[in-house]
């Protein structure tokens, strides 16, 4: 019995050792400026978070794929050490703030180290840190092409006056704002159970005897909402229109509530998704075919002429990238500096 064991266990080892060495079998060496190679591990490790990020399972010529755009940032990070072409740390500090930002202009403040973690996860499929050490090698890629072929990018021109109409008449039977409203809400917020839904609706009955119709009383009555133990919420519910996507958001008798109450008016009590709402409607838009000086997005002062000439001049830029990153990548891949192994690409 003792000598089977010891098989067996001799048997698990050398199976899971050829696990790992095939792991460690180059899928590509890249010497550009030094010998180094891409393991099997590192590129099946780049193609799991691919296929988990895309749910789906990619073939051998994709993994091909995901290998040469491995192939190609190593060529160019060779590259850019070879022309001593760094970013630091506080480069990298200062990209990951300003995602730290746009996480807080979205949550109302400074999301935890918790959340920022999450987020990367989710989004990129990675921990903090193996995020960090990519953005800085994409920090690297970038800096390194705008030394090489920058002048094509940087020459890039906004789209004339000409231009922005030829492409407004193109469109414009699209740029149809729906008919939209603004609301301050206030919400009593209930529970699942019948007893919350009642307290609730007491409550917001309440409330809608101390407003009445009255668009003062209301706005002190949303003052009061940020009160220890109000029982209560308020804001503003930003611009709503009338469609599919906003009726799933905030219910259909509110939605019909919000667009049959005029500017100024307070509302009755409507039962919200998530609780029951009082709401004073603070704007009122009609539909409208948007012409180039109209406000393309309300709340701000981008016009339909701002948002097309922006659209087209980023398509412009993005059209010049890529075509210098691929004269980059063709000038570095001349004369082969990298060796690809096709029989490694085969796992199951």
């Amino acid at each position: 019995m003792k000598k089977i064991l010891l098989l067996t266990l001799l048997i698990a080892l050398t199976v899971g050792s050829a696990f790992s060495q095939a792991d460690l079998q180059p899928a590509a060496i890249v010497n550009l400026t030094r010998s180094e190679p891409i393991t099997v591990r590192q590129l099946r490790t780049e193609v799991d978070r691919l296929q988990a990020a895309s749910n789906q399972t990619l073939t051998v010529a994709q993994r091909r794929e995901v290998l040469d755009a491995m192939i190609n940032e190593r060529l160019v990070l060779q590259a850019a050490a070879r022309d001593r072409i760094m970013v630091t740390d506080n480069e990298v500090n200062q990209q990951i703030q300003q995602l730290r930002t746009g996480m807080a202009q979205q949550l109302g403040r400074q999301p935890t180290d918790a959340e920022f973690a999450q987020v990367v996860r989710s989004q990129y499929n990675m921990d903090v840190q193996a995020f960090r050490e990519q953005l800085q090698k994409q920090l690297i890629v970038q800096k390194y092409l705008m030394a090489k072929k920058g002048t094509p990018i940087e020459s890039v021109r906004p789209p004339s006056e000409a231009e922005i109409r030829e492409q407004y008449n193109l469109v414009k039977a699209q740029l149809v704002r729906p008919e939209t409203v603004r609301f301050t809400m206030i919400m009593v917020p209930y529970g699942a159970d019948a007893a919350s839904r009642t307290a609730a609706r007491q409550t917001a009955d309440r409330l809608h005897r101390e407003i009445g119709s009255n668009p003062s009383k209301f706005d002190e009555a949303v003052a009061r909402s940020v009160a220890p133990n109000s029982g209560y919420q308020a804001g503003d519910a930003g611009y709503v229109p009338r469609n599919q996507e906003a009726r799933s958001v905030v219910g259909q008798p509110l939605l019909d509530a919000a667009f049959s109450t005029r500017q100024g008016q307070v509302s009755n009590v409507v039962e919200g998704l998530q609780g029951f709402c009082i709401i004073k409607v603070t704007e009122n838009h009609a539909q409208k075919n948007l012409e180039l000086d109209d406000i393309f997005q309300l709340g701000t002062r981008i016009t339909v002429r701002d948002y097309i000439g922006q659209a087209m001049y980023s398509e412009k830029q993005q059209a010049a990238v890529i075509q210098a990153s691929e004269e980059l990548v063709t000038e570095l891949r001349s004369g082969r500096p990298f060796q690809v192994f096709e029989n490694n690409l085969n796992w199951q």
